[in-house]
């Protein structure tokens, strides 16, 4: 396909080219760049390695089928059956196939994963599971200790560069061809070019896009939008998941309460101490992600509140067995060995994202993606619990394999020195900061767990009128994916996983298949909700 987009940087010419730049620090990321070593990398993160990823903030751990009574056949059919009909079903059977090697991987880097006395993994379940399978590290700190280990492993290995502060912001090109990534270093205004013979993108998703999310600030989708605008193909941008049971104590981000609370036996209940669940479906409690989070969305909204009741399930080993969680209460000052948690959902997981196949490849050459950034079709319309971590590890290291296969062999690590010196302080930026808070008030109240074509074509006219009074190309780059999500909703008149459209409750066996979209579509979409919304007011304007 050809690239049409205004906003596709041509190449640089007479400047050092990279063989790999890989832009995003995370667990993706950073797997990948250890995969391909000894060949020379480039790392660039928005933030402090390790400090701005959402793997890092993951609680629950890595799925995988590693027990004796377990197989990856039964991994892959609980990952379709979470997927609602969308899935991938290749990408799925490769990816749980794949997911006891890469389990290795990561205790050959130095993830502690919990062991028995006798050196088994202790491993645990969550909701939509039918094993026990999710392996994790001192109940819910399996993504801090996988970063961690992964960090020091990156810091040792002498082919990997580390650009810490620099936030990509367009994608540059020939044709249809991506030849590198243009930077900026926070806090600066000078832009910065890194040519490379390929790009991975692994910049994470957009929870903080929205009002309330449990992800970083830097979860914005600029990797989404940097795509996009190059020409790439978008795939299963409606599908956002909300985690059910976020703290709801109004911090940002939100703490969140893990799964593994559930499946150790905690309850939901409302304000009079009712459980609701059990109503709602068979496996009450431990429901797929999005039912629970339409539930305890429905009874917040009603008024009656929804609190995760952890006293007899836990009690009063909760801090030990749940440490991180149990700052976070303490914090809020709840004990959640005695009380009650509130909670309520909040974005965690975006479905969606950058169409791959199953080596990564994106739809523009010299463009792979990996990780929460991409659409391999491995989560379908809803994500199965601890799938994510999963899906960045293995294909991370399927991408660095076809990199290592397309490539002649690496040359010596060697780069001329970065000039590190900051830029100019940004400007303070009025609008741009209230453009942003219109965003994600607008994306939580209108493209949130319940949507409707009403709410959606608000989000797209909302979003675009704060697009217009934002210069910056990052800023821009969180309205284009806002944009993406909405369009992508509007355009599927169906429920499915974590898409509900309150106009269209049900599913709709017709569109059980993967949604595609690229960024012309979303202007146009977008343009004709515009022109709908400038209609009405005209009547409205007559009628009165």
């Amino acid at each position: 396909m050809g690239v049409s987009s205004e906003d596709f940087v041509p190449a640089l010419a007479g400047k050092d080219v990279d063989d790999v730049v890989i832009l995003g620090g995370g667990l993706a990321g950073l797997f990948c760049a250890l995969k391909l070593a000894p060949r020379p990398v480039t790392v660039i993160s928005n933030a402090p390695i390790g400090q701005g990823a959402s793997s890092a903030w993951a609680q629950g751990g890595i799925a995988a089928a590693v027990s004796e009574q377990d197989t990856h056949k039964k991994h892959c059919d609980d990952t379709l059956a979470a997927g609602a009909g969308i899935c991938e079903d290749k990408i799925v059977e490769m990816m749980t196939r794949e997911a006891g090697e890469r389990v290795r991987d990561l205790l050959s880097y130095g993830v502690p994963f919990d062991q028995d006395l006798e050196g088994r993994l202790e491993l645990s379940r969550e909701a939509a599971h039918s094993e026990n399978r999710v392996v994790r590290v001192r109940g819910d700190m399996a993504g801090q200790a996988i970063m961690a280990a992964l960090i020091a492993a990156v810091r040792k290995t002498p082919s990997i560069r580390l650009l810490e502060g620099f936030m990509g912001e367009s994608l540059m090109g020939e044709g249809r061809y991506v030849t590198g990534v243009l930077a900026r270093k926070r806090g600066g205004l000078e832009r910065m070019a890194f040519p490379a013979h390929a790009v991975v993108l692994a910049s994470g998703g957009i929870g903080h896009l929205f009002g309330v999310t449990t992800n970083p600030g830097e979860a914005n989708g600029h990797g989404l939008a940097m795509a996009a605008r190059a020409g790439a193909v978008i795939a299963d941008a409606e599908f956002v998941q909300f985690h059910p049971t976020a703290l709801n104590v109004g911090k940002d981000p939100a703490p969140l309460a893990t799964e593994a609370l559930r499946g150790d036996g905690a309850l939901l209940i409302n304000a009079a101490g009712e459980r609701f669940m059990e109503g709602v479906h068979d496996l009450a409690e431990m429901a797929p992600r999005d039912i629970v989070a339409r539930a305890i969305h429905r009874e917040v909204e009603a008024g009656r509140g929804a609190l995760l009741d952890c006293r007899d399930a836990v009690g009063k080993s909760f801090a030990e067995r749940y440490p991180t969680v149990f700052a976070a209460c303490q914090e809020a000052g709840i004990d959640p060995a005695t009380q009650p948690i509130p909670v309520a959902p909040a974005e965690h997981y975006h479905m969606g994202g950058v169409l791959t196949d199953a080596n990564g490849r994106t739809s523009l050459d010299g463009l792979w993606a990996a990780g929460e950034v991409a659409a391999t079709g491995a989560h379908g319309a809803n994500r199965l619990a601890s799938n994510s971590l999963l899906e960045a590890v293995v294909f991370a290291a399927r991408i660095a394999e076809d990199i290592q296969g397309l490539m002649p062999t690496p040359r010596s690590a060697y780069w001329n020195e970065m000039d590190s010196e900051p830029g100019l302080p940004s400007q303070r930026n009025t609008d741009e900061r209230e453009a942003i808070t219109v965003l994600r008030e607008t994306l939580s109240r209108n493209v949130g767990v319940e949507r409707s074509a009403d709410s959606l074509r608000q989000a797209l006219v909302d979003i675009g009128q704060a697009e217009a009074r934002c210069q910056r190309v990052s800023i821009r780059n969180m309205m284009t994916s806002g944009r993406i999500i909405a369009a992508a909703a509007l355009k599927r008149a169906e429920s499915r996983g974590g898409h509900f459209r309150a106009d269209y409750p049900d599913a709709d066996p017709a569109q059980a298949r993967r949604s595609y979209i690229t960024l012309d579509e979303v202007n146009a979409i977008a343009e004709a909700a515009a022109d709908q919304a400038a209609g009405n007011s005209v009547s409205n304007a007559m009628g009165s």
